[in-house]
């Protein structure tokens, strides 16, 4: 039972029911709120409990200074949790690990489970291995299936042994897809105290692009999964009431443009703004005018500019976009009436109060790409191939060839190694890059004869699109661009077009309804005819699984060091993150995806030069080709209704034959494969008791690491691919993994073995106990050696020394990587000791246990003249046990010659709950005990 100070409590009748809800009306001031804080008041109002949230939160909110730089930390607590499997197998494993700590307690281990309703899709595992054909879809999902049974075997028990836990398995779609056609409530209901309660529907999500579900006006972002973990057993996550941009949209999308270009706009000039940590909310008169799809497309790019958030109002628009994916006529009017009470229903007549203001005239957006290497470095299409020679020298090498061209005649002369183009810098003499639109007159050229398996013979050159790929949450969830991509495919084939042989074509929809709205439109055999073949439903190329390129292509672009792109229709396009042999990476809506592939070059201006003849000999152009909005719209009317969302949505979590036919344990605890090695049972609830033991002072620790400033999670987290002679790569080998099979941290992050080996293992790492030396090394004080951190952290443990690690300022910064704490508590570190914190960051250090203290106001390690080697006592820590959280600890570091540096620490457990965690030994124990105790 909630506080209520406000006596916000109250009811709401729809269609003769009557839910529980807390008036925002009930406050004064909340009313001049942005939607996204109105959200955020409701849940304080709502889980107000005097103690972690109180009356002077939602005072805070009230009296929101819209100018302010943000400093008022509340505590938020989501609806509910939404995964991707990558990221959510090890939620799921300390789940069932605590399920068995409960039992050794003495407890029921069927007590946990997740308090939030917690749903997670299985979509980054497929790989487009197979591609092109008519069954490359099923041999994918194959495939996939082999590589992943272990995960899946876990996860299909995690769905049987779990209550409120729900897996989408895999070939259904993509997580942020799934979430706004059938997951996502709008308004939430829950029974409690005998009342049926009605609250909106908000979430985190452990994926960055959480964000797409903003488009249906539901608050949620991207988390870490210590945070998800979290939230998935009712506990709050911590934050800073933000600023709020006001993006205000007038006018309509021009003949000829998409949403992915209005998308990729917004994207450049939220960038140049500055969102990073800030909500974004959308208003005004053309609020109104943005389908739904859309409003997902932007939503879904809110990592992209930096926002935590990037929002819609529910509005008429929310409202028959909920009943076109199935959503029952119940729930359809209470999410109508719930906004229109609590003042969250959008009215483009009043503005609120923001903190800054933006506005874009949709009708100015034109036909852009983004890359070669950043989304936000958008490029309209007329200016492309321009702009493809300006970045080209970048990605060749020297001595090149440079291609003068014009319409009707081609120039080949070569250029000395001293000219700027040759030379790989950007155009001018004096090295600074061509002003905007002033491209560079010739390039880079590399005419390389290529030979396919079917014994096409052809060239391939710099710039060769060798990928062209309709992928990711972003643009496939979007009927106009998926529907405009299939028409473009039709009138291409009419005209006798086809793709160039070196392009690997692909099209992975987010969701079963795409399939659907394409058969009953007829566009599939055109698609399947150009290549675009279903390959699977999941992320695929926007995160790296694009698969091989053709082994003959491979050979030739990696003999030749060829620079080669893909384009895509995704949201990420950063260097190395599509294929190994791709140098360039373009985003581009769907349509224009397979205009790449039919030009087969970035090298290209698509008003100018015609993507070939039709069968009279007449050249065709992408205007002849380009649906007209019309077009699209008529199609999409006949084609998409609510049948299909109902039908195909039906039995979502029940999966295909080979799901069901997974051999999997049963019980209401898991049965670990000691050989497993990619699942296994972490270590954190070893000889737990039923009271935590005493929080001590930290004596005798040694430094792990001593680092720099801005040391990021991706720094710290294990990433990427394993390699052979890591402390991973030889645990893999040791229990008997070929190579080829290591797969990704990733995909093994359910194994702590493995993630515990690859923790601040990242080659950029930079330790100061070592000179000149980058990667998961330091020295090992106990042998006087170098030694990996891995293998140093073991030998420290075994010897009983507690270890710490030094940082400088903004430790932590990026991306909330649950193992960037996990693997530090697991190495043994007790204390982060560093300038300043990314927020997120030091909250999942005290999550597992990990003491995070700052050196006093303007002090760092240099200062007080600390090199690393010194041994560390800290005091005062046991205050914590008398319920009080110290604001200082003394810190006395004692170097070699005996000399002492002395300082007192400021303790960055900030909140109530933060102590209660740490006085527990972290997050996941002391909602255990809360569970036993509650029994």
């Amino acid at each position: 039972m909630s506080t209520d100070s406000f006596k916000s409590r109250g009811t709401l009748d729809v269609g003769g029911k009557s839910y529980e809800i807390f008036r925002l009306s009930a406050v004064e001031g909340l009313e001049r709120l942005p939607y996204s804080l109105k959200i955020l008041a409701e849940n304080l109002l709502r889980t107000e409990d005097g103690k972690n949230v109180t009356a002077d939160h939602v005072r805070a909110l009230a009296e929101w200074d819209a100018a302010a730089e943000p400093s008022t930390e509340i505590q938020f607590t989501p609806a509910r949790v939404v995964m991707q499997d990558f990221t959510g197998v090890p939620c799921v494993v300390d789940l069932a690990t605590m399920r068995e700590a409960v039992a050794e307690l003495g407890g029921d281990p069927a007590r946990i489970n997740p308090l939030a309703p917690a749903e997670l899709v299985i979509d980054h595992s497929v790989v487009i291995d197979v591609f092109g054909r008519a069954d490359a879809f099923e041999r994918n999902v194959e495939i996939e299936y082999g590589r992943n049974r272990e995960r899946y075997q876990f996860l299909r028990w995690g769905q049987t042994a779990f209550d409120d836990f729900k897996v989408v398995p895999p070939g259904t779609g993509i997580v942020h897809q799934v979430n706004i056609e059938y997951l996502a409530r709008g308004v939430m209901t829950r029974d409690a105290d005998g009342v049926t309660r009605a609250y909106p529907d908000t979430c985190v999500g452990t994926d960055s692009h959480t964000t797409m579900v903003n488009g249906l006006g539901v608050l949620g972002w991207g988390v870490g999964g210590i945070e998800a973990e979290a939230a998935m057993l009712g506990q709050p996550v911590s934050m800073l009431i933000p600023r709020v941009v006001g993006f205000k949209l007038s006018g309509s999308i021009p003949s000829g443009a998409t949403a992915t270009d209005v998308v990729l706009t917004i994207t450049e000039m939220l960038r140049r703004h500055g969102v990073v940590g800030k909500f974004v909310e959308f208003y005004g008169d053309g609020v109104a005018e943005v389908p739904l799809a859309n409003r997902a497309t932007i939503g879904n790019m809110s990592p992209e500019f930096g926002s935590t958030a990037a929002i819609f109002p529910i509005d008429q628009v929310t409202v028959d976009y909920l009943r076109l994916t199935g959503r029952s006529d119940e729930q359809v009017a209470l999410v109508e009436a719930y906004a229109k009470e609590q003042g969250l229903w959008h009215d483009p007549s009043k503005e609120p109060v923001f903190s800054e203001y933006l506005e874009l005239d949709l009708s100015t957006v034109v036909p852009s790409i983004a890359g070669p290497k950043r989304p936000q470095d958008r490029i309209a299409l007329s200016d492309a191939k321009g702009a493809f020679a300006d970045v080209l020298p970048n990605y060749v090498g020297e001595h090149e060839q440079i291609v003068e061209s014009s319409l009707d005649e081609s120039i080949e002369e070569t250029f000395p190694a001293s000219d700027p183009i040759a030379s790989g810098t950007n155009g001018d003499h004096d090295g600074t890059a061509p002003a905007p639109h002033e491209h560079a007159t010739g390039r880079a050229s590399r005419r390389v004869s290529l030979t396919m398996e079917d014994g096409t013979q052809t060239e391939l050159d710099h710039g060769a699109v060798v990928i062209s790929s309709i992928t990711s949450c972003t643009n496939t969830s979007n009927p106009s661009v998926m529907m405009a991509a299939g028409l473009l495919a039709k009138n291409a084939v009419e005209k006798g077009l086809q793709v160039k042989p070196w392009v690997k074509t692909s099209m992975a929809p987010g969701s079963k309804v795409v399939t659907g709205y394409y058969d009953k439109a007829g566009l599939w055999p055109y698609l399947e005819e150009l290549g675009y073949h279903l390959v699977g439903y999941g992320c695929t190329t926007c995160i790296g699984n694009s698969g091989p390129l053709p082994e003959e292509v491979s050979k030739v672009v990696n003999d030749n060091d060829l620079a080669v792109a893909s384009v895509l229709s995704g949201n990420r396009n950063f260097e190395g993150r599509i294929n190994p042999d791709v140098k360039m990476n373009y985003l581009a809506s769907p349509p224009l995806v397979i205009a790449y592939g039919l030009a087969g070059t970035m090298d290209f201006d698509f008003e100018n030069e015609p993507l070939g003849q039709d069968k009279d000999g007449q050249d065709v152009f992408l205007k002849d080709i380009w649906p007209s909005a019309a077009e699209v719209e008529q199609t999409i009317a006949r084609s998409i209704d609510r049948d299909m969302f109902t039908e195909d949505y039906a039995d979502v979590f029940a999966g295909d034959e080979r799901w069901q036919s997974l051999e999997t344990p049963a019980g209401d605890t898991f049965d670990w494969q000691d050989d497993s090695t990619y699942v296994r049972k972490p270590p954190y609830f070893e000889g737990m008791s039923a009271e935590p033991e005493p929080v001590e002072d930290i004596s005798g620790a040694r430094v792990l690491a001593k680092l720099g400033d801005s040391v990021t999670t991706d720094h710290i987290s294990p990433a990427g691919s394993i390699k052979p002679d890591s402390p991973a790569g030889k645990y893999l080998a040791e229990h008997g993994v070929a190579r080829k099979d290591f797969n990704s941290y990733g995909s093994r992050r359910g194994n702590h073995e493995v993630m515990i080996r690859g923790t601040f293992a990242n080659i950029r790492l930079r330790n100061q106990l070592l000179d000149g030396v980058e990667g998961g090394f330091t020295k090992n004080f106990l042998t006087g050696e170098q030694d990996t951190i891995f293998d140093a952290s073991m030998a420290y443990q075994e010897a009983g020394v507690p270890l710490v690690i030094l940082g400088g300022k903004e430790y932590g910064s990026g991306s909330s990587r649950d193992w960037a704490a996990k693997g530090t508590a697991l190495l043994g570190v007790k204390a982060v000791i560093t300038e300043s914190f990314e927020r997120i960051h030091r909250s999942n250090l005290i999550g597992m246990g990990v003491l995070p203290l700052q050196f006093p106001a303007g002090q760092n390690a240099e200062s007080l003249g600390l090199d690393g080697t010194e041994i560390f006592d800290i005091s005062g820590v046991t205050a914590l046990n008398e319920g009080t959280t110290p604001k200082t600890v003394k810190v006395v570091a004692t170097k070699e010659n005996g000399e002492k540096v002395e300082f007192d620490a400021v303790v960055r457990i900030d909140t109530p709950g933060e102590a209660d965690y740490f006085r527990n030994g972290g997050i996941l124990q002391y909602v255990l005990r809360s569970l036993v105790k509650a029994a």
